[in-house]
């Protein structure tokens, strides 16, 4: 996890999710610098998937600058590529 007060490069490594398969890194959504983490997903790292729009979430940045949202995904958009890729995973099986 990043610290407060760090800045972070958009697409820059953000902070590592392990699982009991594998680790993934988490990249920076903006550039901007780090306001808050959150402490209790140490604890209780599921959360992040149980409730990644309220209490899931890893830190809140300080935007650097302008924020291009036509690069972002809406929750909705993000789901449809999840089921996507889960459609091409059961074909590859």
């Amino acid at each position: 996890m990043p610290e407060v007060g760090q800045d972070l490069d958009v697409d820059g490594e953000m902070a590592v999710v392990e699982s009991v398969k594998a680790a993934s890194d988490v990249y920076a959504p903006i550039s901007g610098n780090v306001l808050a983490v959150n402490e209790a997903l140490a604890d209780v790292p599921e959360t992040i998937n149980t409730d990644p729009y309220g209490e899931g979430w890893i830190v809140r940045l300080q935007p650097a600058g302008e924020i291009d949202e036509s690069s972002m995904m809406s929750p909705d958009d993000y789901q449809t590529l999840l089921d996507e890729l889960d459609e091409v995973d059961e074909v590859d099986d």
